[in-house]
């Protein structure tokens, strides 16, 4: 396996898992589909360009792959299982999730549920045990009733070997409860994950980071403070904004999705939105390059500056893309290259809100 990339070492996170601080986020290899009534994959997805990109980011030292068992009910985990027997299993730093994928069960958090999800990952993934396993969603029944049964299977999966840490989502709401439940009449979420994590006691929190993130609102911690506070570590999630953030998507050339893709519920992936994202992205450009990867790898590297405790998990559809994903920068950032994408992509978030605003009420698409 290659080394590092240069200018990143590798870091030590919860549980003493020694990783690559830019990791594979394997949701686009699942490929389309639906759950809960709702396009859940990617339509632009190829197995044999995942196959290359997984064997590419590997080559330029990433070791840490992250899956769900939801992502194409198994694809995902099937290619990266495939992958992961060609190389020694302890060179790679897998994880996985339970909860969103519930087959015949009455719930997805019932221990027997998530024995048989957590032994057909497994056979998926093709090992025999999971470096990191996620509760994937925070929704365990009324009243609760799962939530202690479902973490004291997670400890008992510990206790035999089958995986050696446990995760959660940071502050979270269930996929569908944006389009069912009214802004107004939604729980706090924030005060929801401080609940959970009391009973769960995360080695790792899961969590959507990227430069359009904006602050966290009434003096709050960030995802990191909040996740050093408990002794965790963090995967980030989305970094590029599923791609937003590199500029790729033309408005003049709107992307087509097909069935199966969840972009097409996101409202920033609208012609509108898109033009906005152009327009806004100009300074970046100027400054840090005009090509997709070269935004790219500026925008990883925002996110790996905000905690030693991380690791950034990126996503790819091409080969190329998890090459550029690697690559090294040109330069280090310095401050005043973080105080200027923060200055660009926060006027970006709010133009972004203002022009969605309206449009999300209406349609009932997602952000």
């Amino acid at each position: 396996m290659g080394t590092a990339s240069p200018g990143v070492p590798r870091r030590t996170l919860a549980g003493g898992l020694r990783v690559h601080p830019i990791g594979v986020g394997g949701w686009a290899l699942g490929g389309p589909g639906h759950n809960l009534g709702l396009p859940m994959g990617w339509s632009t997805a190829d197995d044999a360009a995942s196959r290359r990109g997984l064997e590419v980011a590997y080559e330029r030292g990433a070791n840490l792959i992250d899956t769900a068992d939801v992502y194409g009910h198994g694809h995902s985990e099937r290619i990266i299982g495939d992958f992961a027997a060609t190389v020694p299993r302890e060179s790679l730093v897998l994880s996985s999730k339970v909860g969103y994928f519930r087959g015949t069960a009455a719930h997805s958090y019932l221990p027997a549920a998530m024995r048989r999800q957590l032994e057909t990952s497994l056979e998926n993934l093709r090992t025999d045990y999971l470096d990191i396993y996620f509760f994937h969603h925070s929704d365990f029944g009324p009243d609760d009733r799962y939530l202690e049964p479902a973490v004291a299977q997670m400890r008992a999966f510990q206790r035999e070997g089958l995986i050696k840490t446990i995760g959660m989502r940071g502050p979270h709401r269930f996929a569908t409860e944006r389009l069912t439940v009214p802004k107004q009449q939604r729980d706090d979420k924030y005060a929801r994950f401080a609940h959970l994590a009391e009973v769960i006691r995360p080695d790792y929190l899961a969590a959507r980071f990227n430069a359009l993130t904006p602050p966290p609102a009434g003096g709050r911690p960030d995802i990191f403070a909040l996740a050093a506070s408990m002794g965790a570590s963090v995967l980030v999630n989305k970094p590029l904004a599923q791609g937003l953030l590199t500029g790729k998507h033309h408005p003049g050339r709107p992307p087509v999705f097909g069935v199966g893709d969840h972009r097409l519920r996101k409202a920033w992936f609208t012609p509108g939105a898109l033009a906005i994202v152009h327009d806004h992205l100009a300074p970046l450009r100027d400054r840090f390059g005009h090509a997709p990867g070269q935004l790219a790898r500026v925008f990883v590297h925002y996110c790996l500056r905000q905690a030693d405790h991380a690791a950034v998990l990126v996503g790819f559809t091409r080969p190329e893309q998890a090459a550029e994903n690697l690559a090294p920068l040109d330069a280090e950032l310095t401050a005043d290259d973080l105080a200027f994408i923060s200055q660009i992509t926060g006027r970006l978030q709010q133009a972004l809100d203002a022009h969605t605003e309206v449009f999300v009420d209406e349609k009932g698409t997602e952000r």
